[in-house]
């Protein structure tokens, strides 16, 4: 018999530790994850990245999530999702694809775990919001979940303090 899996989507602003809570979920668990594509595409891409892009980006996230929930595996860990991808639109471009918001609403999520602020903020090549326009972004993912109404909880803390507090919140959904 096929186990309900529990999809849980890490999120939150730029360098807030979203792939490395992750990774340590997936890694308490013993299961596979779906790692950042984004992240890896635009260190690929050897040029500045389009809206064309972004709709890549966007149709990999939804391609790597429907692969995941056709296993058996009982918690799906997949870091950052079509949240933060609409808000990249909207914020770069202006316009969203008009099949992205359909999809984000027909999509089952458990549990976003949001990546609090608390780490600082390191630059890196891709990264391009720090300062108050991470605090801003911050805010418009969590504006989303909730006006999507998607459960969410808010993770907090450093280091071993911030898996713990996400696996807390995981207990909840057992």
């Amino acid at each position: 018999m096929k186990t309900k899996s529990k999809t849980i989507i890490i999120t939150g602003a730029e360098s807030t530790g979203k792939s490395v809570l992750t990774e340590g979920l997936a890694n308490h668990f013993q299961l596979p994850f779906i790692p950042e594509f984004a992240r890896s595409y635009i260190e690929n891409l050897g040029r500045k990245y389009n809206y064309n892009d972004v709709e890549l980006i966007a149709k990999n996230q939804i391609q790597q999530l429907s692969e995941f929930k056709q296993t058996d595996i009982p918690w799906i860990f997949s870091d950052t999702w079509l949240i933060i991808t609409k808000i990249w639109f909207e914020e770069v471009f202006g316009k969203v694809p008009k099949w992205l918001e359909p999809e984000i609403k027909k999509t089952k999520i458990d549990l976003f775990l949001i990546c609090d602020t608390d780490l600082p903020w390191e630059p890196d090549p891709v990264r391009e919001n720090g300062g108050e326009k991470r605090l801003y972004l911050q805010q418009q993912y969590i504006e989303s979940i909730i006006k999507y109404g998607f459960n969410y909880k808010i993770i907090t803390g450093k280091n071993e303090d911030r898996l713990q507090n996400a696996l807390n919140q995981l207990k909840q959904l057992e």
